[in-house]
């Protein structure tokens, strides 16, 4: 499986910019998948995760809630996450992860968040 993320920029704080992560798998909606990300000289942490199929199980890390929304479109392979009133302590590198039914992982190569003040 590989994945391709992609949307991240510069954007200033209060603003909004929308990632994406197309998967090369056929079996992309059998896939739990979420997104990570790793500031500079900080370990890798958790964003948010949406369940396989219908996506109707979501979850976020705290310090997202309310401002990111994840959301899935499998007859592109896509996972998109929607990322609003963006602050200077969200920039970060973002990753896509994808997790099997066999609980296989994967990473895409991720993508740099910059949020100015």
């Amino acid at each position: 499986v590989q994945l391709q993320a992609s949307g991240g920029g510069l954007v200033q704080a209060g603003g909004s910019l929308r990632l994406a992560c197309v998967a090369t798998d056929r079996t992309f909606s059998s896939y739990s998948m979420g997104w990570f990300r790793q500031a500079p000289g900080k370990a890798r942490k958790f964003v948010a995760g949406i369940s396989e199929e219908s996506g109707e199980l979501s979850i976020y890390a705290d310090s997202v809630k309310g401002r990111f929304t994840i959301s899935r479109d499998n007859a592109k392979n896509t996972v998109n996450l929607q990322m609003n009133v963006l602050k200077p302590e969200d920039t970060a590198v973002y990753y896509c992860h994808a997790r099997t039914i066999i609980g296989a992982e994967y990473w895409g190569q991720g993508t740099l968040v910059t949020v100015s003040s």
